[in-house]
């Protein structure tokens, strides 16, 4: 009996533990720092509350019931007649007397948390302009009698969406422009660095004031301008990875197997070079959360009318008596920037190759 039971364990297949790929080495060590994961996660709820800004702070309700009719005024414009009004205007949800029809016994509506939108002036305030925090508005007004906390939701969106798509756009010309310089090199390089440095020697501000005078203020044309010049920094870093990286065995290999240099670049090259990219993401969106708070600061960037941060500052610093202004938006804008800067920290020594064994 004991013969046939050594016999089996021998037989036995022995158990291996798995080694987690890279990727999910770097995750677990993005997770052992706890300022990193939780800034990660504090932000992500931070956008994922302003993307529905319009069902937490809007002045039309977001279902209302009315003599045994159903209406859903947050996405249809009803006129003032629907709720016993005199007028064919849209419905304005706050006036008192709208109210007392929508309070009547059998009627109903449900309101945003918050019920007042980006640009809905409150002209039934009872404070001037701008008012301080009340029950009302829980932030206080601005000097047009705008909700503050409403600017600050929907301008926290507006500044995280146009971080997302200048940090978009700047690394896919950086991530190009570098891998071009980095592979061919020669030449190609040289050209390449000459034209650099002269486009980084071009006036930005200037050219940003140019181009507001001549042509209407919009987000695509500040997009488009802040980007021909967002990439130069990230192009650095991924020219210096192919020009390492390109030299390696398995590069020449690939050359010698006859496979196309594209189709190094993409499979071989560009997986093993974007460590510098990933790193640098959270700084390069806190880059463009400042860039477009500076620019709106100065009046240059974002159409009026858009809620903005850099506005309410510029508010803040026209109405230094109004404190909440200043203050509201001030900490808005330094948790934004401290939570990017936390996880860029966090995500730079997750894929640190020296603490790959770590």
């Amino acid at each position: 009996m004991f013969g046939w039971t050594l016999v089996s364990n021998l037989t036995k297949p022995q158990a291996h533990a798995v080694s987690p790929s890279p990727s999910r080495r770097a995750w677990l060590r993005f997770k052992r720092n706890r300022l990193g994961y939780w800034s990660l996660l504090i932000f992500a709820c931070l956008v994922g509350l302003s993307l529905m800004a319009e069902l937490i702070s809007n002045d039309r309700p977001l279902l209302v019931r009315y003599e045994g009719s159903l209406y859903v005024p947050i996405v249809k414009d009803y006129s003032e007649k629907t709720f016993g009004g005199d007028f064919e205007t849209p419905t304005d949800y706050l006036d008192p007397f709208i109210r007392d029809r929508l309070a009547k016994l059998g009627n109903w509506a449900v309101f945003a948390p918050n019920p007042y939108g980006y640009k809905t002036l409150n002209y039934f305030a009872k404070q001037p302009n701008p008012s301080g925090p009340s029950r009302d508005n829980w932030l206080g007004t601005d000097d047009r009698g705008r909700d503050l906390l409403a600017q600050l939701i929907y301008g926290f969106r507006v500044s995280v969406l146009f971080a997302l798509a200048l940090t978009t756009s700047g690394v896919l010309l950086g991530v190009i422009t570098g891998a071009v310089q980095g592979f061919f090199g020669g030449k190609t390089d040289l050209a390449f660095q000459r034209f650099t440095e002269i486009w980084s020697s071009m006036p930005e501000l200037y050219l940003l004031i140019i181009f507001s005078a001549v042509f209407a203020p919009s987000m695509a044309l500040l997009l488009i301008l802040l980007s021909l010049f967002g990439w130069m920094g990230l192009s650095d870093y991924v020219r210096a990875e192919f020009l390492r990286n390109r030299q390696l065995d398995y590069v020449r290999a690939a050359r010698a197997l006859g496979v196309s240099q594209w189709q190094i670049i993409v499979r071989h090259l560009l997986p093993n070079s974007m460590t510098p990219v990933v790193t640098f993401l959270p700084f390069r969106m806190s880059g463009a959360i400042l860039a477009l708070t500076s620019l709106d600061f100065l009046g240059l960037g974002v159409p009026p009318g858009t809620p903005s941060l850099g506005e309410l500052l510029s508010q803040g610093k026209n109405n230094i008596d109004a404190w909440w202004i200043s203050l509201s938006t001030f900490v808005v804008l330094v948790l934004t920037l401290l939570l990017l800067t936390l996880m860029g920290d966090a995500l730079r020594d997750a894929l640190d190759p020296r603490k790959a064994d770590k």
